[in-house]
């Protein structure tokens, strides 16, 4: 599972302005598609409340954070 992410920076050759842009469009146009689809925010919601580890996060936080996941490209991309 994302135990298994490693992260490894480059600090001669960090991540542009540009690539943060994309990934943050991409992650934000990957929840649109998401949230579009026959699911409901409460469903996923759920779902992620049932995930291992997810039993000491509130369902107020969870939806505080696919809130602002809607708004992410408002914030960020200039």
């Amino acid at each position: 599972m994302a135990s298994n992410i490693k992260i490894i920076k480059d600090k001669e050759n960090p991540e542009t302005p540009e690539l943060l842009a994309q990934s943050i469009v991409k992650i934000a146009s990957a929840f649109e598609l998401l949230m579009s689809g026959p699911i409901s925010q409460r469903a996923v919601v759920v779902l992620l409340k049932d995930m291992p580890g997810m039993g000491s996060v509130g369902i107020n936080e969870i939806n505080l954070v696919l809130n602002n996941l809607k708004r992410l490209k408002s914030y960020w991309i200039k």
